[in-house]
């Protein structure tokens, strides 16, 4: 009777075991993944995350589901970056122009290169993700990136040339206020969300920004005149996950996400140029004036341009990073790709 109780015990604390411990019960256990971003959640940029979620959970059968915070529920944009490297957020998109300085080398992105679209732009800022790896990013896992189309100068008058431009108040923050200042304007700081009120009641007289929030932030009704240039830049935007919690799905789901991920750069870089030409349609259809400058103009906009880049460089150097050889892939790739 008691060898016969032992083996029967014996019996069953095997199948408890693997059954607690079996591989196919841990592939079964869901990862839940929470998602900070930024923009408001009716956002076409939120709308495009959200589907991303769901294309994760669907062809990982359920095994990691995605849950996005949008609007900045989960983490203001500025503090985004550092919310996914504590867990506060799992995962996190925002622009690297938010945090200035934080991402040094990346910053070449931004510079005023001559990017004629988003899309172009996402395609260069994941290659030299890629090329350079760099440092800056290496306490999460970046899952692609970004960036917005060029930004264009818009304004109560028409900007055909430097002289228009001095004195000129423009909301610019970043990278934009170097531009506004080598182009002799005067930069004014404000959030994007404030534009609107600034342009309107003239405590800015320009912006410089893509089309796109000339419906997004329906600024085509306060604003008159835009200025498409040569040298314009983007802003770089990153979709990051904390580490830790990369590594805890099976590399499996992983090669599943990374897919997913490739596939998204081609989707959001066209879907930034779709919302461009949506708020150029908006602002032409409510009466806005499009100046194009000259292939002269165009030039000295480019000459006052160019310390910037040169600064850039300098910066790098005194940091001990690849600035020279960034730029230069960054030129190269755009002289390549863009016709």
């Amino acid at each position: 009777m008691g060898k016969r109780f032992f083996g029967h015990v014996v019996v069953l604390v095997v199948f408890f075991t693997t059954f607690l411990f079996s591989p196919v019960g841990a592939q079964d256990k869901t990862i839940a993944i929470k998602f900070a971003n930024f923009f408001p959640p009716d956002n076409r940029i939120s709308v495009a995350m959200d589907e991303w979620c769901k294309e994760v959970e669907k062809r990982t059968n359920g095994r990691v589901k995605v849950t996005q915070f949008a609007g900045g529920t989960l983490s203001p944009p500025t503090q985004t970056y550092q919310a996914v490297v504590k867990g506060v957020a799992d995962m996190g998109l925002s622009f690297s122009s938010y945090t200035m300085g934080r991402f040094p080398l990346s910053e070449v992105v931004d510079l005023p290169l001559g990017y004629k679209s988003g899309y172009i732009g996402t395609l260069l800022a994941n290659e030299y993700f890629k090329k350079f790896q760099p440092k800056e990013f290496e306490d999460v896992k970046v899952m692609f990136l970004t960036t917005s189309p060029p930004h264009m100068f818009f304004a109560k008058k028409q900007v055909s040339n430097l002289d228009d431009m001095k004195g000129l108040k423009v909301r610019s923050t970043g990278t934009s206020a170097k531009v506004v200042q080598a182009l002799g304007g005067l930069p004014v700081a404000m959030p994007m969300s404030d534009a609107y009120d600034a342009l309107s009641k003239g405590v800015a007289q320009g912006i410089i920004c893509p089309y796109e929030p000339m419906k997004g932030f329906r600024l085509a009704e306060v604003i008159t005149h835009s200025t498409e240039y040569g040298s314009a830049y983007v802003n770089m935007n990153y979709i990051v996950m904390n580490k830790e919690k990369w590594n805890s799905i099976p590399q499996d789901m992983q090669r599943v996400i990374e897919k997913i991920n490739a596939e998204w750069i081609e989707k959001m870089g066209k879907l930034w140029d779709e919302l461009d030409r949506e708020g150029k349609d908006v602002f032409i259809k409510r009466g806005g004036k499009v100046t194009v400058l000259s292939k002269e103009e165009n030039e000295k906009w480019g000459k006052r341009l160019r310390p910037i880049l040169d600064e850039y460089v300098n910066n790098m150097k005194s940091k001990g990073l690849p600035g020279e050889e960034a730029l230069k892939f960054c030129l190269d790739y755009l002289k390549a790709h863009q016709k």
